[in-house]
């Protein structure tokens, strides 16, 4: 055999082996990733914003409640209500959550909220603000939404659940730069009537927007 076919083969050995090595390393990498990502899981809500008052109950990921695309920049906060009276803020949770089951959803209902704000005035969060949620459309992906519990058909917010909604929306109005001007109903997204008391009634959703407006302005 000549030199030169000599040199060539030992040439190629040793890009084979570079080759391998390569392959190994990086092969090593994922597998060091992996098994990182199961003893340190990174939290879902980690670029999470919400306020520390909130209850975090997030949603499992899935394709009726929970879809897990990434929110847009965010123009407005919807105030909604549950339409179901005297139900809790987890029993609505519940009902999110277990849309993702077909026994409990033969229908494909999608629908999900940011937040519930309870008849108590406490906040159950159950999708990240980092996500869409099933709530505004057709404009899911730029506002934020939240659901709000009521003790009767007509739709009215109670004492404790009406100033968690102040303090919450306003919170949230000064967590991405907006005005109470940028809140908005349901009925202003889709001509639903949601909220339906403050639909039905004018004034009482004017006043809501000031008292949120004066309670934003006292966080400057």
């Amino acid at each position: 055999m000549s030199g030169n076919k000599r040199k060539k083969q030992k040439e190629q050995i040793r890009w084979d082996r570079l080759g391998i090595a390569v392959l190994l390393f990086i092969g090593t990498i994922l597998l060091l990733a992996f098994l990182l990502s199961r003893i340190f899981p990174r939290d879902e809500a980690a670029n999470d914003r919400a306020p520390s008052y909130v209850e975090k109950r997030l949603l499992t990921k899935n394709e009726y409640s929970r879809p897990g695309n990434a929110l847009g920049s965010v123009k407005n906060i919807v105030i909604h209500y549950v339409a179901n009276p005297g139900t809790s803020a987890e029993a609505n949770r519940n009902y999110f959550e277990n849309l993702r089951k077909n026994a409990n959803n033969p229908q494909g209902v999608k629908a999900s909220s940011h937040f519930i704000v309870g008849l108590n005035g406490e906040v159950v969060q159950c999708v990240p603000l980092t996500e869409i949620a099933y709530a505004n459309y057709p404009r899911n992906e730029d506002t934020v939404s939240i659901e709000v519990c009521h003790p009767d058909e007509t739709g009215k917010f109670n004492d404790e659940t009406y100033r968690t909604v102040v303090k919450l929306t306003a919170d949230l109005l000064k967590i991405y730069g907006l005005t109470a001007d940028d809140v908005i109903r349901h009925y202003d997204v889709s001509g639903k009537e949601c909220p339906k008391f403050y639909v039905e009634h004018e004034d009482a959703w004017t006043a809501l927007k000031e008292d949120i407006r004066t309670e934003l302005d006292a966080k400057d």
